[in-house]
């Protein structure tokens, strides 16, 4: 497999090889992100492709550093959108049931400036998550950056879904502590 600046050097010559590579690469983990948030395998690989196409696009003048973290943001934001597109009114989906545990801790974004203050909340939700330990912050992350489900992060870290779940309930409840705490009213 080859490195991310030998992928990135195909972008700059326009080698399609570039996105075969980047494909053997993190396509794994591409398609496993989407399909977590579409949970529908065609759609999935679709937004994948739609992801290294915007990759092909903004890549250059683009130089992401991390090559990862970059194509996983495109494809989380594209798999958001399908998700909303075709799966928001049916209710259950793994994405929905995510989405609901953590709503009750962060306000509802509805006007300009609570989209100013966005950047913000990023910013001490960022703080909240150093406070927490890494394995906590992987679970949390896991959970509501990836998507995955309880048994998919019990398998990945060593745990009981059980564990998983609990943790997660007492994470999400300092998380709002931490907010109200920083006048975040949730």
């Amino acid at each position: 497999m080859i490195d991310d600046e030998k992928i990135l050097d195909l972008f700059f010559a326009r080698d399609q090889q570039g996105i075969r590579e980047l494909d053997r690469k993190y396509g794994a983990a591409c398609r496993s992100l989407s399909c977590n948030i579409v949970n529908n395998r065609q759609d999935a690989e679709e937004c994948v492709n739609d992801a290294y196409f915007g990759a092909w696009n903004a890549i250059p003048p683009a130089r992401p550093n991390p090559l990862l973290s970059y194509l996983l943001k495109i494809v989380r934001n594209l798999s958001l959108k399908a998700y909303w597109r075709t799966e928001a009114a049916k209710r259950g989906g793994r994405y929905t049931v995510a989405l609901e545990e953590i709503e009750g801790c962060i306000a509802d974004r509805k006007t300009v400036e609570d989209e100013i203050g966005a950047k913000e909340l990023a910013r001490i939700i960022e703080g909240f998550l150093d406070t927490l330990t890494v394995e906590n912050r992987v679970i949390f992350l896991r959970r509501y950056w990836f998507a995955d489900s309880y048994q998919d992060i019990a398998a990945f870290i060593g745990l009981t879904e059980k564990n998983v779940s609990v943790r997660l309930t007492r994470i999400r409840g300092k998380m709002k502590q931490y907010l109200m705490e920083r006048e975040v009213f949730v």
